[in-house]
C-alpha cells in the first residue's frame, strides 16, 4: 500500500512540475497580451513578483509597509518606471540591491529612476517603503471597522482600489508570476491572505506576523488581506483516492452555527462539479477557502474568497471565479463579463447538477425576465463595457453579470451541451490563456476551434451589440395526402439599434396529437420565410420551446392547415395575412403546366403579373414585396389569381400599413 501511495505522489508531483513549466512560460505571453490591453499602467514593464510586508494597526488606523516589486523591462534602455499609489500615502524611500533610488510621488503615481539602463527582458527589482492611512474607494478597497465589538480589517481592491493601500501596476492585464503577503498585527488577530500559510511568528511585543505565499500567477487586484479574531473551520476536497486539498473557512465567531456549517459543507461538492465541467481546480497545491468580511456580497480573492453573504449561489459564484477571473483574468475591464458572466452562469451549472434541469431552466429565466432584480432584459448598452471609469458601469448587474450569463446559456443552445462544455473546459485549460489573461475575442477563437462553427455573428451581436430580438411570426401547414405535412413560417424582427436584427438558430417545436418534433431554422434576415416537412398533421407550434434565446414575442398568427389530394391543383392563402410589407403566395400543381399568377385590386384592375412560366409539378412559392411597386401599393384588399391549365382560383389578401 505504501508503494502505491508513493507512486501516486510521484505522479502528482510530475503533473505539478509540468504545470510549473507552463506557468513559467507566461512572461513571454505577457508581452503580447500587454500590447493588446486597452488600459493604462506602465507598459514598459512586465511585473513578475509582488512581495508585501505590512504592519497593520487598527487603532489608530495606520499602515506601514515595504513592497518589493520585481519586473522585466519591456522596452530597451529602460531607466525609469512607475507604479500606482495614491498620494494620500507617503513614500519614505525606494531601494534595491544597489542602494537608494530616486523617486517622485505625485498624481497618484510613484515614478522610480533606476540606477542604470536595463535591456529588454532584463529583470530588476525595487523595494518601496511607505506609510499612511489607506483610502477606501470602489467597493471598499481598505476597510478598518469592527464586528461584535472586535476589530476587523479587510480589502477589496477590484477594480481600482489596490493603489489605495499598496503600490502596484494597476491593470489586470499584467499578472505577477507569484506573490507573498506578510502581515503583522495584534497577536489576538488571525491574518488571512492568498496561497498557503508558511509561518506565524510571535514577535514578543504583542503582535504576530502571518506569512502567506502564493506560487501561482496572480492579478494585482486579487491580492488581499482579511484580519480579525477568526474562528477557523476546515473541510477537504478529495481530488484522488489518496490526495486532498484543504478548504479553510474563516468565520466571525458570533456567526458560526449549524446553518453556516451546512452552507460551507457544500463547497467540496461544488469543486467536484466545476472540476468535471471546467477541469482541475486551478490552485490544488495551495487551498481554497472563505474569509468573512464586512461587505454584503463577496469577492473572489485567489484561493480565499472574501465573503459577507453565505447563500448557496454566492458560494458557487465565487468558487467558479477561481477558474474564470483568477486562473484566467479579464485582459481589461471592458471585458469584465468574461469574469462575471462566466461565474454567474456557473451558478446555474451547479444548480443543474445539484437539483436538475428544471431548476436550471427556472434559474436562467429569473436571470432574463423583469421584474427579477437585475434582469438581463433591462441591460442597457453592450457587454463590451464602453465606460470603465467606475464600479457602477463596470459591474452593472443586469449587464456584466446576468446578460453575460444568459449569453453563455444561448451559446450552449447554439452549440449543444457536449460541444459547449468541451469549449468551456478547453478554454479554462488553454495554454495561451490558463494562468494568464484573455478577452472575449480570445474565448471566441477557442469556441470556434472546438466547435468548428463560425461564431462571428453570435459575438458581434451579443458582445458588441445591444438589446435582444423581438419576434413576430406567422405559420400554417399544408397536407398533400398521406402522413407528410409541409409547415410554412414567416419570422419577422422589430428593427433594433445595433445590430439592426439578430441572427440566431431558432428551435421550432411542432405539436401533433400523439407527440411533437423539433426543427431548427437559421434566421439570418429581418423577415424570412421557412418551409419544412414533418410527419403528421400539426396541431400547433412552439417558438424556441427551450428558452434558448433571450427574446420577446410581439405577435403570433396561425393559419388553419389545408389538406389536399396529390392529384389536385391548389392555391393557398398567402402568409402572413394581413401583411406589411411582404407576403408569400403558395400553390401546388400536380403536373407540368403553364402557370399565370396575377395581382388585382378590388375593382378588377390588373396591377401586376407575378408569374408567367411553364413549371414542374410540385409546390411553388412567390414572394410579394410591396416596396417593389411604383407607385407604392396603398393599404387595402387585393386579389391574387392563379391560372394553370384548366384550373383557375383566386384569393383575397390585405395590406395594412
Amino acid at each position: 500500500m505504501k508503494k502505491i501511495v508513493t507512486v501516486l505522489l510521484i505522479l502528482l508531483n510530475i503533473s505539478l512540475f509540468a504545470q510549473d513549466e507552463v506557468i513559467m512560460e507566461k512572461h513571454r505571453e505577457h508581452l503580447m497580451k500587454l500590447a493588446k490591453a486597452n488600459y493604462p499602467g506602465d507598459s514598459n514593464i512586465d511585473v513578475t513578483y509582488y512581495g508585501l510586508d505590512l504592519n497593520i494597526s487598527h487603532s489608530p488606523n495606520y499602515l506601514t509597509g515595504m513592497v518589493t516589486v520585481r519586473a522585466r523591462a519591456v522596452s530597451a534602455d529602460l531607466t525609469q518606471f512607475f507604479l500606482d499609489l495614491q498620494t494620500t500615502m507617503t513614500v519614505d524611500s525606494v531601494k534595491n540591491e544597489s542602494g537608494s533610488l530616486v523617486f517622485n510621488h505625485q498624481n497618484d503615481k510613484v515614478t522610480i529612476t533606476l540606477e542604470r539602463a536595463y535591456a529588454a527582458d532584463e529583470e530588476f527589482s525595487a523595494d518601496i517603503y511607505y506609510q499612511g492611512v489607506p483610502g477606501s474607494s470602489g467597493f471598499g478597497s481598505y476597510e478598518n471597522t469592527t464586528h461584535a465589538g472586535q476589530p476587523v480589517i479587510w480589502t477589496l481592491s477590484e477594480p481600482y482600489g489596490s493603489s489605495d493601500w499598496w503600490p502596484a501596476k494597476d491593470t489586470p492585464s499584467d499578472k505577477a508570476d507569484s506573490s507573498d503577503m506578510w502581515m503583522t498585527a495584534d497577536e489576538d488577530m488571525v491574518s488571512v491572505s492568498n496561497g498557503t500559510l508558511q509561518e506565524v511568528v510571535d514577535n514578543g511585543d504583542g503582535t504576530k506576523t502571518y506569512k502567506w505565499k502564493n506560487s501561482y500567477p496572480i492579478a494585482h487586484y486579487l491580492i488581499s488581506m482579511a484580519i480579525t479574531n477568526y474562528q477557523e473551520y476546515v473541510n477537504y476536497f478529495h481530488y484522488t483516492d489518496t490526495d486532498s486539498m484543504p478548504i479553510h473557512h474563516y468565520n466571525y465567531p458570533e456567526h458560526w452555527d449549524a446553518v453556516r456549517k451546512d452552507a460551507l459543507d457544500k463547497t467540496p461538492y461544488m469543486i467536484e462539479v466545476f472540476t468535471e465541467k471546467y477541469g482541475d481546480y486551478p490552485f490544488l497545491r495551495e487551498k481554497y477557502g472563505h474569509a468573512e468580511f464586512g461587505w454584503g456580497g463577496a469577492m473572489e480573492h485567489q484561493t480565499c474568497t472574501s465573503i459577507g453573504s453565505f447563500s448557496e449561489h454566492i458560494i458557487a459564484h465565487e468558487l467558479a471565479h477561481q477558474w474564470f477571473g483568477d486562473k484566467i483574468t479579464c485582459i481589461d475591464w471592458h471585458n469584465i463579463w468574461i469574469n462575471e458572466g462566466f461565474a454567474t452562469y456557473s451558478e446555474a451549472v451547479y444548480f443543474e447538477e445539484a437539483y436538475g434541469k428544471e431548476y436550471y431552466d427556472e434559474y436562467i429565466l429569473n436571470k432574463i425576465e423583469p421584474p427579477n432584480y437585475g434582469a438581463a432584459k433591462n441591460a442597457v448598452g453592450s457587454l463590451y463595457v464602453q465606460d470603465i471609469s467606475g464600479t457602477g458601469t463596470i459591474f452593472n448587474y443586469a449587464l456584466s453579470y446576468n446578460k453575460g450569463a444568459v449569453v453563455l446559456h444561448m451559446l450552449r443552445g447554439v452549440l449543444g451541451d457536449d460541444v459547449f462544455f468541451d469549449v468551456m473546459k478547453t478554454y479554462a485549460g488553454h495554454p495561451d490563456y490558463a494562468y494568464g489573461v484573455a478577452g472575449i475575442d480570445d474565448f471566441k477563437l477557442v469556441a470556434e476551434d472546438v466547435s468548428g462553427v463560425d461564431l462571428d455573428y453570435f459575438f458581434d451581436e451579443w458582445h458588441y451589440g445591444e438589446n435582444y430580438p423581438k419576434y413576430s411570426y406567422d405559420w400554417g401547414y399544408n397536407n398533400y395526402g398521406g402522413s407528410t405535412s409541409s409547415v410554412h413560417m414567416t419570422i419577422s424582427q422589430s428593427t433594433n439599434s445595433n445590430p439592426t436584427f439578430f441572427t440566431m438558430p431558432i428551435q421550432i417545436k411542432v405539436n401533433f396529437a400523439d407527440g411533437d418534433t423539433i426543427v431548427t431554422v437559421f434566421n439570418d434576415q429581418q423577415e424570412q420565410d421557412f418551409e419544412f416537412d414533418v410527419e403528421g398533421i400539426p396541431t400547433g407550434i412552439e417558438f424556441d420551446p427551450g428558452n434558448w434565446i433571450m427574446k420577446d414575442i410581439l405577435g403570433v398568427t396561425g393559419t388553419d392547415g389545408e389538406e389536399i389530394e396529390l392529384n389536385q391543383y391548389h392555391l393557398f392563402q398567402n402568409y402572413p395575412n394581413p401583411f406589411n410589407p411582404s407576403t408569400t403566395i403558395h400553390y401546388y400543381i400536380p403536373e407540368e403546366t403553364e402557370v399565370s399568377l396575377k395581382l388585382y385590386d378590388m375593382l378588377g384592375h390588373e396591377i401586376a403579373l407575378l408569374k408567367s412560366d411553364v413549371q414542374q409539378a410540385g409546390k411553388h412559392f412567390i414572394k410579394l414585396n410591396t416596396t417593389d411597386f411604383s407607385p407604392a401599393l396603398a393599404s387595402g384588399v387585393y386579389i391574387y389569381k392563379l391560372e394553370a391549365g384548366a384550373f383557375s382560383d383566386s384569393r383575397k389578401m390585405m395590406l395594412l400599413k
